[in-house]
């Protein structure tokens, strides 16, 4: 099974991302909203989203508590060793609450923590950490021993899928 998250770059989006998001829609699972956008901005490009057509179950929150209940959504990401990720998980059961993560020991903790996914990676070279080396065939395989679902992150193109 395949499923895609798209993640938006670190950047102030424009009408040009809304109008690119909205045509990748279709193709892909979830969208993560991770931008140094202040909170009213984000608001703001989210709800043009929505009333765009863009269905609210793909909208992902990365952190933002506050803008996850302003606009009723579902889902929160957090970096990896963010224990409001676990706080909101125990506060809200019903939320969908994932976090990134880079090593078995978090994969394990976050399923001991019973959040509902994890990111996991960097799976190929990526600009994102030049200087890191991609997790190995062998991390791969212990960590999807675990029983949490986990997507891979990190030097994922067309080139690498």
């Amino acid at each position: 099974m395949y499923i895609f998250i798209a993640i938006t770059f670190y950047k102030e989006l424009s009408q040009q991302d809304l109008k690119h998001f909205i045509t990748i829609e279709p193709a892909i699972d979830g969208l993560l909203f991770r931008t140094p956008m202040s909170t009213f901005e984000l608001r703001r490009f989210i709800t043009q989203l929505i009333e765009a057509g863009f269905p609210k179950d793909k909208i992902i929150i990365h952190s933002n508590v506050k803008l996850l209940k302003a606009l009723n959504l579902r889902c929160i990401h957090f970096k990896e060793n963010d224990e409001l990720a676990i706080l909101i998980k125990q506060q809200y059961p019903e939320l969908i609450v994932g976090m990134s993560t880079h090593n078995i020991e978090m994969v394990k903790h976050c399923h001991e923590c019973q959040l509902d996914y994890v990111f996991f990676g960097h799976i190929f070279p990526t600009s994102s950490h030049p200087d890191e080396h991609p997790r190995t065939i062998q991390e791969i395989h212990d960590v999807l021993e675990i029983d949490i679902p986990i997507y891979a992150i990190g030097g994922i193109s067309l080139s690498t899928i």
